[in-house]
């Protein structure tokens, strides 16, 4: 039997991990990146002994790790291990001044949601029994499988179970008509900005995220973030999958409605009896397919749903920060404003809510002795335009509002290392549509069968991985799109996760 051979266009999380599958299935696989380092967003840099996970930094939804491993017959602890992070994070109210700590640990979060509001950890437990009925049902029955048409998603199962399943209501709804404070349904409802949406247009059903987050909990690897992509390039060289980086795709090429390969951005031509593409779905269509088997049209994409861009903070600081902890969220008071200059009237947040990660909290490498290594993001519309000297402005405005709000009234003066990323960095590295930090928000109309599909619909041999098709955004969503991707090209139609490749 003739081996096939596959081009995967990415070396993203789930360019990576289709393609240890494929090479574990028996397939001859070529992976092209077009930066110099693998790992799409979850990539690295160093400087002045500070290394900096330049993108994701939440490690959830471990049992998702867990299963690829295990389908590929391997155990994670043979790569890294993992810490629970305790507390998962730390929230803090500007208009309080205050910091709440959460935790993945029922009793100890019944009695924090008691103490901020009489009665709401007895609420808290029935929820989360809830979420978690709908996270076990979305996994065994919707992530894991294909899309073709509407009946694939409203099957049996979801019109016999469709009462206890919140797929048309507001997750922001949901959570105000149980919780009535401030922090709780603020802490319940920041999830959706992992997913790139605002929780006023978040579908019911990522309630299934609360069971994620307050039960599932976060983990840290031993190796840092990096440690996911390291661990899936070594799987890929372990069954033979060829790793080119700093190699720019120009086209894909089709001939008779069938892909046969690529053109690199030097000239090269390369075949394959199938093309993947892990890069940025937009730029996918819009770039890399000829302008006659394009799927959509530029007014298309332009009419959708953006998650949010980033304004990006990589802080090297002099000296510990014992009032920090490894996740740190700071939220202003007007939630709504906030979502709105992001989703509905684009600009530069005013008042902005932010996200900081101190990995040095846990892990003493990732910073020399003594001092302390920050990851800053602030959530911004897709597409907002810049100069160099408005981002430096803008950083110091930043820092000086984490300096008043965890009281560290000389962070400025400490800062040793900085470094600042935002809209037009996503466009050069990962030719990112308008700059977007995830890709496709997760709204009802760009989820599940509504959401672009991972096999061109037209052309033969062409499939999409990553948070752009289904099932969408994150590290361990990436992983599940990459087994769907093995499924279509293996022909397996059972929903369920895989028990071997």
């Amino acid at each position: 039997m003739v081996q096939k051979s596959v081009i995967i266009i990415g070396g993203g999380i789930g360019g990576l991990s289709l393609g240890a599958m494929l090479g574990k299935g028996g397939y001859k696989v070529t992976i092209l990146e077009k930066n110099d380092t693998l790992g799409g967003r979850a990539r690295i840099f160093r400087q002045d002994g500070f290394m900096f996970d330049m993108g994701p930094s939440w490690y959830m939804m471990p049992d998702v790790f867990e299963h690829f491993f295990e389908i590929m017959g391997e155990s994670i602890s043979d790569y890294y291990t993992l810490e629970k992070l305790t507390p998962s994070y730390q929230i803090t109210l500007k208009s309080e001044k205050k910091s709440y700590r959460f935790y993945a640990d029922l009793e100890k979060n019944k009695q924090v949601f008691n103490e901020i509001e009489p009665g709401a950890g007895e609420v808290l437990e029935k929820f989360l029994k809830d979420t978690e009925w709908q996270y076990q049902i979305a996994k065994n029955e919707f992530m894991y499988k294909n899309y073709d048409s509407i009946f694939d998603f409203f099957n049996l199962r979801v019109m016999k179970e469709g009462a206890r399943l919140p797929l048309f209501k507001k997750q922001k709804n949901i959570i105000e008509s149980k919780f009535k404070s401030e922090i709780l349904r603020k802490a319940l409802q920041y999830q959706t900005v992992l997913l790139g949406t605002a929780p006023g247009d978040t579908p019911g059903i990522y309630t299934l995220m609360n069971y994620v987050d307050l039960v599932l909990g976060e983990w840290y690897p031993n190796k840092g973030i990096r440690a996911i992509p390291e661990t899936l390039e070594m799987l890929c060289k372990k069954y033979g999958v060829e790793i080119r980086t700093g190699v720019p795709v120009n086209e894909i090429r089709i001939e008779k409605n069938i892909a046969t390969g690529v053109a690199l951005l030097n000239g090269e031509i390369l075949s394959a009896d199938m093309v993947v593409s892990n890069a940025d779905i937009t730029h996918t269509d819009m770039h890399l397919l000829p302008e006659s088997h394009r799927v959509y049209t530029k007014k298309y994409w332009d009419s959708r749903v953006l998650a949010p861009s980033a304004f990006i903070l990589y802080l090297g600081v002099s000296g510990r920060i014992p009032q920090m902890e490894h996740h740190n969220l700071l939220f202003t008071k007007d939630w709504d404003k906030g979502f709105g200059e992001i989703f509905k009237d684009p600009k530069w947040p005013e008042d902005p809510s932010m996200y900081v990660c101190m990995p040095s909290k846990t892990d003493s490498t990732v910073a020399p002795e003594n001092h302390e290594n920050l990851f800053v993001l602030v959530p911004i519309a897709s597409g907002l335009e810049y100069t160099d000297e408005f981002l430096k402005t803008y950083g110091d405005k930043v820092i000086d509002e984490i300096a008043e709000y965890y009281n560290i009234p000389d962070l400025k003066e400490r800062v040793v290392v900085r470094r600042e990323y935002s809209v037009k960095d996503f466009v050069k590295d990962y030719n990112a549509f308008k700059g977007t930090a995830l890709g496709l928000a997760h709204t009802l109309t760009q989820t599940a069968i509504f959401r672009p599909n991972n096999v061109h619909p037209k052309v033969k041999n062409m499939y999409y991985v990553g948070a752009g098709t289904n099932p969408g955004i994150g590290m361990p969503i990436c992983l599940i799109s990459a087994e769907t991707v093995y499924k279509r090209i293996q022909a397996i139609t059972d929903p369920s996760p895989l028990k071997e490749i």
